[in-house]
């Protein structure tokens, strides 16, 4: 059986991945790999790594996905804090937020992690936020998934795609209907496959809470944030939330976590002030109507203690921004910056504002001078984008997002808006260019292989850019093949 499952891993892997490290044409590009490689066990790392990129794919094509750059930014920020600490070979690790109100967190194999934005309202500090990360980081570092499917080998066989399937629809869905939309007998295999044991389970406590200490961060957070869903699961009844149901919570694992942490110093570590003004900027994301938010927080703001709670009044600006509401919050982010000078979450979000009150030059200038102080931050740079086409500049609207591109060449959706700023720009080279890397992330060698051909066709034979453009052409052109 062994030998069945490396073939069928090896023959799913060649026929549809890309590895997600591939460089665009414009940045120093790498050929696209053969796939292959060392095995070792049941299944290899090199196609732990090939199932990574087939989820990732998937996940793009069919999950709602968390794009804002302030979140996805500090999710980065914390998930790099605790790296150092994560007995991984391999820290190129990819973080996918899914946009969801649900409580979940998932690993899977290929260095990949998802986040639902339910994890923000479920966890009510960012020491029990970083615990569900530390978990997740910990079930990859022993290769729990790995180790589960050794432990099926006497089950009934189970093709890679489907399991594939299985993570990708339980990430989007409750488990009980991603299971239920795989046909035949792998539901069950794939269900046992996405629980994992009791031993796993402490396995991955134990090395987390290791993992949140030497990060410097408070273990005590994760047994905390458990008790805290046992609470919520209670006050939902019948409901069980996905997390508890591929990573089953007792009572005894509760009290288990209480135990192990007295091993570790008693110190009390504030939370960063960016970890609750994310999780105000989820709450009103996720609070429906819009006025709904604004009522909550202005409720909040009123009393003693919001006057000076800066996340309760940044919290109440996001509001007012998604009630169309950006006047309130402009003001209300002026009074923030006046007190806290500099803090790159308020320039950005009055960008924002002031883009919606019709000031693209005023909302330019600031992001232009706070990129000045931050070189090739992330968010800014994003905002400077759009305010640069607010402003009609769409050259320096493509130059932004091609720095981004550069920095995060895994994120489809900036070769998207790269694509749009190049068209803007009367760059038809440009869109096809970046148009082929958005496809290639999207899993369609085909789609891609037309922009790049397109891409050619309209530069001179023998340019620069007609190499790289060629080569890059060539490359997909070989991916290609090997699926056939």
């Amino acid at each position: 059986m062994k030998h069945r499952l490396r073939r069928w891993a090896r023959g799913v892997a060649a026929a549809s991945l890309l590895p997600l490290s591939v460089q665009p044409a414009a940045a120093n590009e790498q050929p696209l790999p053969t796939f292959g490689g060392p095995g070792g066990g049941l299944i290899s790392e090199q196609q732990e790594l090939e199932i990574g990129q087939q989820v990732l794919r998937s996940l793009r094509r069919s999950a709602p996905q968390i794009r804002d750059p302030l979140t996805t930014d500090y999710v980065y920020t914390l998930m790099h804090r605790l790296l150092p600490s994560v007995p991984l070979r391999d820290r190129d690790l990819t973080v996918i937020l899914i946009d969801s109100p649900n409580l979940n967190a998932f690993a899977v194999p290929g260095n990949v992690v998802g986040i639902n934005g339910g994890l923000f309202l479920s966890s009510t500090s960012e020491q029990q936020f970083a615990s569900v990360m530390a978990h997740e980081l910990a079930h990859l570092s022993q290769r729990h998934f790995a180790r589960r499917l050794e432990q099926q080998e006497s089950a009934a066989p189970m093709a890679l795609a489907g399991m594939i399937a299985g993570i990708v629809l339980s990430a989007v869905t409750k488990s009980d209907i991603g299971v239920a939309a795989i046909a035949g007998t792998q539901a069950l295999s794939i269900q046992n496959m996405l629980q994992y044991s009791r031993a796993h389970e402490q396995e991955a406590d134990r090395i987390g809470m290791q993992i949140m200490a030497d990060a410097g961060l408070d273990p005590r957070g994760m047994p905390a944030m458990f008790e805290q869903m046992m609470e919520q699961n209670r006050l939902q009844g019948n409901y069980v939330p996905e997390y508890l149901s591929t990573h089953p919570l007792t009572q005894s694992r509760v009290a288990d976590t209480w135990a192990r942490v007295e091993q570790y110093p008693d110190n009390e570590i504030p939370d960063s002030l960016e970890y609750h003004l994310v999780r105000a900027r989820m709450q009103a994301h996720y609070t429906v109507p819009p006025a709904t938010a604004v009522g909550k927080f202005l409720e909040l703001r009123q009393r003693p203690e919001g006057e000076h709670n800066p996340a309760i009044r940044y919290g109440l600006a996001v509001a007012y921004l998604a009630d169309q509401q950006p006047e309130p919050a402009a003001k209300e982010l002026k009074g923030l910056l006046s007190e806290h000078p500099g803090r790159i979450t308020f320039q950005v979000t009055l960008a924002q504002a002031l883009l919606k009150t019709g000031q693209p030059q005023e909302a330019n200038a600031l992001m232009q001078q706070a990129l000045k102080r931050n070189p090739d931050n992330y968010p800014i740079t994003d905002m400077l984008a759009q305010t640069e086409l607010a402003s009609g500049d769409a050259n320096a609207a493509a130059a932004a997002l091609k720095t981004l591109t550069r920095q995060f060449p895994e994120r489809e959706q900036l070769w998207l808006r790269l694509a749009e700023a190049e068209g803007q720009a009367r760059n038809i080279v440009g869109v096809h260019r970046a148009r082929a890397e958005y496809e290639i992330l999207m899993g369609d060698l085909q789609a891609a292989r037309r922009q790049l051909l397109e891409a050619q066709d309209k530069v001179a034979p023998g340019s620069p850019v007609h190499q790289t453009v060629t080569e890059r052409l060539h490359a997909v052109s070989n991916a290609l093949s090997r699926q056939r």
